[in-house]
């Protein structure tokens, strides 16, 4: 058996549509991630960061400004075999890298992990606090009158 070489962070690229499709659909089948399409994919890859080892992909995340300060992760899942390795936290830090970098200093996120976001800086906050994102996305959602997920926060320096 080989040993596993250490994760990579990385931007996404085309050829991680298909890997990127089928990590976020086993989430969408349990009800814990929003479903996207590889068209959907496609068009927000740029905001796209995957991990990697073996050459395989085994996590990702993303960021969609919501307004002119804040940002929301999405779509972030490590593949099940490769949970408890510190991943998601590899992620989570090159996501707040980027919404560094766009200059963006509220990051939020609506979770059923909060003490995962906890430990990587976030508090709890009430969703309303967000209306940039009940308008944007909440208003579609079939959980919207009985959503149970919990919104997180961090403040940028």
């Amino acid at each position: 058996m080989r040993a596993m070489t250490m994760a990579v962070c990385r931007r996404a690229v085309v050829a991680d549509v298909d890997a990127l499709y089928e990590l976020i659909q086993g989430y969408a089948l349990q009800g814990i991630m929003l479903p996207r399409t590889r068209e959907m994919l496609l068009d927000q890859l740029e905001h796209f960061i995957v991990a990697e080892a073996d050459g395989q992909l085994i996590g990702c995340g993303s960021l969609t400004q919501l307004g002119t300060e804040l940002v929301e992760i999405r779509s972030l899942g490590i593949s099940p075999t490769h949970k408890g390795k510190g991943i998601g936290t590899m992620l989570v830090d090159e996501l707040l890298d980027m919404a560094r970098e766009r200059r963006l200093t509220r990051v939020m996120a609506l979770t059923y992990e909060e003490r995962f976001f906890i430990k990587n800086g976030f508090h709890v906050v009430e969703k309303d606090i967000f209306p940039e994102k009940v308008w944007k996305d909440c208003i579609n959602c079939s959980k919207r009158h009985a959503c149970d997920e919990i919104a997180v926060l961090r403040i940028l320096n």
